[in-house]
């Protein structure tokens, strides 16, 4: 469901018919363009004239225009980039198009990771299409988070883009850098102040004053050119028959001038007039079915005065070239709210916030009709309204607004109310938070203690379950989470699919956790079939890649790939924070097919989306754990250990101590690569990790005592049926064999463990066993050539492309030198040999015989090694010489 966007937002304010020109202005603002500076800042108080100038200027400029009028509500950093995003839509129609789609997702993406992927896209444009992008009223926003946004996007602002901020206070920018860099360009409120001939032009031209050279200079002085005040002052002047002895008591500071001069404009307005525009004010936006709605007298047509409250200057701007949609200058909303506090009573005043929900309700914007019913301090109305299915509970700027109105209820309110108990849990864990959810969960609880079992409080006991599940799965509580799940789906509605989803999908992970491989499958093909029923993208993405996952661990690496790329592209891109799962997967993937770079890409991915989680859950950790494994393979060592030992540190730090033996058993083979084979059977033996105890035990030259440890371990996985390690035990219970001198037995054991990983491709499952495994495959191979003349084509493959994967010894053996060859060239070598010497590139090979570059590549070192050559014409003389071409 996307979120509703109030296009006034966008609207550049078109210039006044009457207008006073500053081409002394226009002029700076065209230097600032034509400099290539980054930024424009026009910072003053209200009144100002702001946004007129900007609106003058950009309607003279030959650049495409992308406007936002900045309000309250855009303080949320979500809300804010999408709005940002649809505003540069109005001039490039699909810029920013996959950053919207992941907004809309309960935990999406950085805003810094959002802001990437959108300047990369705008970076493509050609320099032709250079643009401007204003934001207006930037005051209003108050979060560190926009503002460091802001940060980001000014360094890294492309050529094309140039950005203009009009506020009334400095935003919180490195100015001062920016200054130094000839990057800002500043108008500031000694700039924007009205002249004497700009404020002459103003009172007599636009005003439709008469006021003498004296009577202007002296006006001018006492308002210091500030717009806002001239123009309350003219409007007060209209009528007037002394305009010389207003001006000389027209004293004081700013606001205690509009306050006055603000009572003078009403007081000479009709009563229909006052009566509407203190009414409306407690609208941010208006339009005409609007008024009427909140004010519902029939003797003001709600358009017919906007549309006089527009001709006579009273500080109402319109928003759309259809003149439908209009605001309040914003100064003036404040004052007219502040007087409408003072005469209308509080029980009115929420009569008129419940008309304006109604309203915004009838017409499709429920969050709008969220905020004027908490304004109106209508529980029922706003509980009911976050309930209804309009209301985007997907969008972190909406759920962070109902947590702060639900933070902020009194407690008797939710205990008479178990629903909101529940809604508040609900949406705290969906943004993250887990801290006080197990209290507002027993809270509702209580709450429901003594009611009538109806359906309705059966669906909210599932709701209560399913919450609490979720709780328990970010605490690795696996009884608990089979509980609650199993007791959501008992009470809530059949229809529930949303949380029917959620409560297989957690079941599916406890599942797992146990061991139970089956029933998780089982779970997770249930929240697969839900989600795509209430087509929620979200539970789409959980439930799709823990099917990934439960296919990988089954060595079902291809399938495994497709399903984490498609859990991928429901992430968006740039992808929500869960994302991280899939992008561990696949660098998992990519890892044991020996694509290493493809690996770091993926676990870089993870590492970056996991720490979108501010160190609520340990996934960071999980990612941290595969690079360091991943260093290993790259020969960095003690880069690995570093990495390991901050993971353990992390791990203890954090509480997440059930991650201490998956980061033991990345440790003993770093700590066995170090030579601290003690240290490595201590950690081993400390967190009960049969694996890492054989590692250690075959490198104290005990195969003995290795094999007794396998055998049991091997048995057991058969009997589980988990594939991923049985198939571990085998290549370690064959290394052992070989190590015990039992040659044939670990040769059959291994040509079963090449049997069952050559359809996934595993390759780094026998690479990273070292030399040992090297010295096995080469007999083994020779084994298999003995037996059926270089045996089956795809088996010679998959062995040849293993070795090509090892690092090759450093020394060579000498006699290998000579014309009579150790090792024979297999048939496939021979062929890619002959094909070298015809002049092909490894990619010629390749595709002449529908094999892979990497495997190419791997026949042409295994043929550089048995002819003892370094280089491809090398290899051909050598050829020749022997006779094989």
């Amino acid at each position: 469901m996307s979120t509703p966007v109030l296009a006034t937002k966008l609207y550049i304010p078109p210039p006044r018919p009457k207008v006073v020109l500053r081409p002394r202005l226009i002029e700076r603002l065209n230097a600032g363009l034509s400099s290539g500076c980054k930024l424009t800042l026009i910072s003053a108080p209200a009144g100002f004239g702001k946004t007129a100038l900007v609106s003058e200027w950009v309607a003279g400029c030959e650049r495409p225009v992308a406007w936002l009028s900045l309000d309250e509500g855009d303080s949320d950093s979500t809300r804010f980039l999408t709005y940002l995003i649809v505003a540069l839509q109005t001039i490039m129609a699909n810029i920013g198009a996959g950053v919207l789609g992941v907004l809309q997702a309960p935990q999406p993406p950085s805003i810094e990771a959002n802001l990437t992927a959108l300047l990369n896209e705008i970076t493509t444009i050609p320099r032709a299409g250079n643009f401007i992008l204003v934001l207006d009223d930037y005051h209003a926003i108050d979060a560190k988070s926009i503002d460091n946004a802001l940060i980001f996007l000014i360094e890294h602002l492309p050529p094309q883009m140039h950005l203009v901020i009009a506020t009334r206070e400095d935003p919180h920018l490195p100015l001062a850098r920016l200054r130094a860099r000839d990057q800002l360009i500043e108008l500031r409120a000694a700039d924007l102040r009205f002249t004497s001939i700009e404020a002459a032009g103003f009172l007599n031209q636009v005003m439709g004053l008469s006021l003498s050279a004296e009577n202007i200079a002296a006006l001018e002085t006492r308002t210091e050119g500030w717009i806002a005040g001239l123009q309350l002052a003219a409007l007060s002047m209209q009528g007037h028959q002394d305009t010389t002895g207003f001006i000389k008591s027209f004293t004081g500071s700013h606001r205690f001038v509009l306050d006055y001069l603000l009572a003078e404009v009403l007081q000479r307005q009709s009563e229909s007039v006052q009566f509407f525009l203190l009414r409306t004010s407690i609208l941010d936006r208006i339009c005409g079915s609007l008024c009427d709605a909140v004010l519902r007298d029939s003797a003001v047509a709600g358009q017919a005065t906007l549309e006089y409250l527009e001709r006579a200057n009273l500080f109402i701007v319109p928003l759309d070239n259809e003149r439908h949609w209009y605001r309040y200058h914003h100064l003036f909303g404040d004052l007219l709210r502040k007087r409408l506090g003072s005469s209308l009573a509080p029980e009115g005043n929420a009569e008129l916030h419940i008309r304006a929900s109604e309203w915004y309700e009838n017409n499709g914007l429920a969050f709008e009709a969220f905020r004027h019913a908490t304004a109106a301090k209508d529980v029922e109305r706003a509980t009911r309204l976050i309930e209804g299915e309009r209301m985007p509970l997907h969008f972190p700027g909406a759920v962070n607004t109902i947590l702060d109105w639900l933070n902020a209820l009194p407690r008797q309110v939710l205990d008479a109310r178990p629903a909101l108990w529940w809604r508040s849990a609900a949406l705290s864990l969906i943004v993250g938070i887990t801290t006080g959810v197990q209290e507002k969960l027993q809270s509702a609880e209580n709450g429901l203690q003594g009611a009538e079992p109806t359906d309705k409080t059966r669906n909210l006991i599932g709701r209560i379950a399913t919450a609490r599940a979720t709780l328990a799965l970010t605490r690795y509580e696996t009884e608990t989470i089979l509980v609650q799940s199993k007791r959501a789906l008992e009470y809530l509605d059949a229809d529930n699919l949303s949380d029917r989803t959620s409560a297989y999908w957690t079941q599916s992970i406890a599942y797992f956790f146990q061991g139970e491989r089956a029933a998780a499958r089982d779970a997770v093909n249930n929240a697969l079939t839900l989600a795509q029923a209430s087509a929620s993208n979200f539970a789409l993405l959980l439930a799709t890649s823990t099917l990934a996952t439960l296919q990988e661990i089954e060595n079902e690496l291809a399938r495994a790939a497709e399903t984490y790329r498609r859990a991928l592209q429901l992430a968006g891109n740039p992808p929500l924070a869960f994302a991280s799962g899939a992008h561990l997967g696949l660098a998992h993937i990519f890892y044991e097919w020996n694509d290493l770079d493809a690996a770091q890409h993926h676990g870089e991915n993870s590492l970056n989306l996991a720490r979108q989680y501010d160190r609520v859950i340990d996934r960071f950790i999980i990612s941290q754990v595969f690079l360091a494994r991943l260093k290993l393979a790259q020969g960095d060592v003690d880069g690995a250990a570093a990495m390991l030992a901050q993971s353990e540190q992390s791990a203890r730090q954090e509480n997440f101590l059930l991650r201490l033996p998956e980061i033991a058993t990345a440790q003993v083979p770093v700590l066995l690569r170090q030579g601290q084979v003690a240290t490595a059977a201590q950690l081993a033996l400390q967190y009960e990790l049969p694996l890492s105890q054989v590692r250690v035990l075959i490198a104290q030259n005990d195969p003995s005592a290795a094999l007794a440890v396998l055998e049991p371990f091997r048995q057991k996985m058969e009997a589980k049926g988990w594939a991923d390690e049985r198939l571990r035990a085998m290549v370690l219970q064959a290394i052992a064999l070989y190590a015990h001198g039992e040659k044939d037995k670990a040769m059959q054991v291994l040509g079963d463990a090449l049997a069952l990983a050559e359809p996934g491709g595993l390759i780094r499952l026998f690479v990273d066993e070292g030399e040992p495994m090297r010295l096995m495959i080469l007999d083994f191979r020779i084994c298999i050539e003995k037996q059926s003349r270089g045996g089956d084509n795809k088996q010679v493959d998959y062995i040849e492309k293993l070795l090509s994967a090892f690092p090759q010894p450093e020394s060579k053996i000498e006699n290998r030198k000579s014309k009579i060859l150790v090792e024979p060239l297999s048939a496939r070598e021979l062929e890619v040999l002959k094909l070298i010497a015809q002049g092909l590139s490894n990619r010629e090979i390749s595709e002449r015989l529908f094999l892979a570059l990497s495997t190419i590549k791997g026949h042409s070192r295994i043929i550089f090694d048995k002819l003892q050559v370094r280089n491809r014409t090398e290899a051909v003389a050598r050829g020749r010489a022997l006779g094989l071409l």
